[in-house]
């Protein structure tokens, strides 16, 4: 009775064969390929595909923030943050260490502000209808890593004030 367990425990692992994982692969033969004795039709040509959606690449006025020649002036910079924009009192002295310098239609300038540390403007708009962006010691903010130009962002986001 011994012979029937011992057959019965190895049947079902004679049955499984060899784990597919070790098979060796089935021969598969590719025909090869005629020669044509006819020559072909002159090849039609095929216009090449536009994306869809364009791609906006950056002009070379994006690229490096660069002094601003039509302004703003870092006095207007200054007005700005002491008239609506209500960042500086009117009694601290502000000065203009670095800027405006100018990428796309945005503005960066570093002020040196007396009793603080450096403060860091971000604006963008016309020299006459400046909008303040954001100002601070890290204006590396949301917004313009999102929509400045490059050039504006890598003085915000990669640049150390005052270097």
């Amino acid at each position: 009775m011994t012979v029937p367990v011992v057959l019965l425990a190895l049947l079902p692992l004679a049955a499984c064969g060899t784990p597919p994982e070790l098979r060796q692969p089935t021969r598969q033969t590719a025909a090869a390929p005629t020669p044509t004795a006819t020559p072909s039709p002159t090849p039609s040509t095929v216009a090449p595909t536009t994306p869809a959606v364009p791609t906006l690449s950056p002009t070379a006025s994006d690229l490096v923030a660069v002094p601003c020649r039509s302004g703003p002036s870092g006095d207007r910079v200054i007005a700005l943050l002491r008239g609506s924009a209500g960042v500086l009192p009117r009694t601290v002295r502000a000065e203009v260490r670095t800027g405006p310098l100018c990428a796309g239609g945005w503005q960066y300038t570093v002020l040196d502000v007396t009793g603080h540390e450096q403060l860091q403007v971000v604006t963008r708009g016309r020299p006459t209808a400046l909008k303040l962006v954001t100002a601070g010691t890290d204006v590396c903010g949301v917004e313009v890593r999102a929509v400045a130009p490059p050039g504006i962002r890598t003085l915000a986001c990669d640049a150390v004030p005052g270097a």
